[in-house]
């Protein structure tokens, strides 16, 4: 369940809203009048939400390549290539 607090709780209670959001690895909310106005989170989770929305954005982008593609490949063939690429680099470089 999100931690839900009044904004006025950064000022009074910056340690311990600290501690909260590095020991749970959450984010908690701050609200300003009973409506959401910012939310505080550790930067390892901030560094993670980063790479999971990366992530999520190549996986989108190759799935919308996948579906205007004429052409389909299986995995195997993909690995074939990819592995035959490999040796010739590493032929190339000794």
């Amino acid at each position: 369940m999100p931690t839900i607090r009044p904004i006025s709780d950064l000022r009074n209670h910056f340690a311990e809203i600290t501690r909260e959001v590095q020991e749970r690895n959450e984010p908690v909310f701050l609200t300003k009048n009973g409506v959401g106005s910012i939310v505080v989170m550790s930067m390892e989770q901030y560094e993670q939400n980063r790479y999971d929305s990366m992530v999520y954005d190549k996986l989108r982008e190759a799935e919308l390549q996948a579906a205007s593609a004429a052409e389909r490949k299986t995995h195997e063939e993909v690995m074939r290539r990819a592995r035959a690429l490999v040796k010739r680099a590493e032929e190339r470089h000794g």
